[in-house]
């Protein structure tokens, strides 16, 4: 059954967790589709892991275009959620329309996600009235690493935590129909998950939190010796691919690779018009 806003609610009405990751592609996409998880996000995080940036500034509507798209042709069921690309709807309310437009229309995704609160709930509203469903993003919002400093745990201290419930009030009376915490106090992100009627999705935020999203290269660590605080290695991927890709390279240079069964062994040319064809060249 296709997971929709509607299955969002339901699940949260019944305390049931949520489970949310990445992909960029159509190959993973089938393969998260297998695994019955309830939502794709085709996160600008894509700019780090795909694209080898330093964060996800330089990601542009056009990259996340051509990855959300791949995405949707890879499920059915899933929910797909694209991410909003730094400076695609901070400068106007008109842009972010035009961009979650551009998102939806031009991948076939069913949602689109930005960062901010107070900011940026003008944005989320227009966006929603336009039919266009917004999951928003509160706490380290990666967007803003500069004006943080670095990606730094964010809700500490009374006030930057009132400023954070306060926030996500507000997008949710905005009309986003989920809210992703990241990096925020894990008794701060439960309070905010009781108090609100939308879900919530953590991610370094605690299990108080409706629901889970992970980039998917952290959570099967393909992403060398880097590992945040708040991911758990479900399975140790990167280290079977490259002893696979070793394999591989060993078995091209001693020659065992392809054998016979690899090989299109029947051919319209009998051994005896090949030998001939060798003598004549």
């Amino acid at each position: 059954m296709k997971n929709t806003v509607s299955t969002f609610l339901d699940m949260k009405a019944k305390g049931q967790r949520i489970a949310e990751i990445t992909a960029y592609d159509y190959t993973t996409a089938k393969l998260v589709e297998a695994s019955g998880i309830n939502a794709i996000l085709v996160g600008d995080s894509l700019g780090m892991v795909m694209m080898g940036y330093k964060d996800t500034l330089p990601v542009t509507l056009e990259d996340m275009i051509h990855h959300g798209a791949s995405v949707v042709r890879g499920v059915q069921d899933t929910m797909v959620i694209m991410d909003m690309p730094f400076m695609s709807y901070q400068q106007s309310v008109y842009d972010a329309v035009v961009n979650a437009g551009r998102l939806i229309k031009e991948t076939g995704a069913n949602a689109v996600k930005l960062e901010g609160g107070a900011a940026v709930t003008e944005q989320i509203k227009a966006i929603v009235d336009s039919g266009i469903i917004v999951q928003a993003h509160l706490g380290l919002t990666p967007q803003s690493v500069n004006a943080f400093g670095g990606f730094k745990v964010q809700g500490k201290g009374e006030d930057n935590a009132r400023r954070l419930l306060e926030d996500a009030f507000k997008v949710q009376e905005a009309g986003a129909f989920s809210v992703v915490l990241e990096c925020v106090p894990p008794k701060l992100a439960a309070l905010i998950s009781r108090k609100l009627t939308i879900p919530t999705i953590g991610i370094g935020a605690g299990a108080g939190c409706d629901g889970q999203v992970l980039v998917y290269q952290d959570m099967l660590n393909m992403s060398g010796d880097f590992k945040p605080k708040f991911v758990k290695h479900f399975a140790n991927i990167g280290d079977e691919m490259i002893a696979a890709f070793k394999e591989y390279k060993n078995e091209v240079a001693e020659g065992t690779f392809p054998a016979p069964e690899n090989s299109f062994v029947k051919s319209d040319c009998s051994d005896e018009f090949l030998e001939k064809l060798d003598a004549e060249y």
